[in-house]
């Protein structure tokens, strides 16, 4: 009978004990699958579906763009049998592309976190809910690459380009 890894301090994916360096291994983990379904991690669109013939459409959209980071969602986009909008799973992600690591947010908002003591309960309680995001972020990706999602570049609309009397003098 296996351990519920779940709630231990045992990672559910190898049953080691929890490190943040496997955590960050995680995080590397999910921004290699990303790059593969993303090809350019520069985002040069706001928002794109990736159609496959086994799966539901999945929506990607950029929340945020930053110098080395932006903030994307990911999400199935669907009506349920009473005809409304549904976004399931609607994984938040952030991506550090000088870091090259992709990290599953909760919600789109990072808790707070200040662990000013040890052993401070709220920084057991967030690593502790990074772990679950992170493996199902990473799990997920996984899924979507096997089901032949992905985002090619000719697939996608592009950011308007700027008006040649737009350009910087040479």
């Amino acid at each position: 009978m296996h351990p519920d890894t779940t709630t231990s301090s045992h990672c559910p994916c190898c049953g080691q004990p929890r490190r943040i360096a496997h955590l960050v291994d995680l995080y590397e983990r999910s921004y290699r699958l990303l790059e593969r379904l993303i090809p350019e991690l520069n985002l040069p669109f706001e928002r794109v579906v990736s159609k496959s013939n086994t799966d539901l459409p999945l929506v990607l959209t950029v929340v945020e763009r930053a110098p080395y980071t932006a903030e994307l969602r990911l999400t199935y986009e669907f009506r349920d049998e009473n005809g409304e909008r549904r976004l399931e799973p609607d994984m938040w992600i952030k991506v550090y592309r000088d870091a090259r690591v992709a990290e599953a947010l909760d919600c789109g908002q990072r808790p707070t976190w200040l662990a000013k003591i040890f052993g401070d309960v709220q920084a057991h309680d967030y690593l502790h809910d990074q772990w679950g995001r992170n493996h199902m972020l990473a799990k997920w990706l996984e899924y979507l690459l096997d089901h032949g999602h992905g985002f090619a570049i000719a697939a996608r609309p592009r950011q308007p380009k700027p008006a040649a009397g737009d350009l910087p003098a040479g």
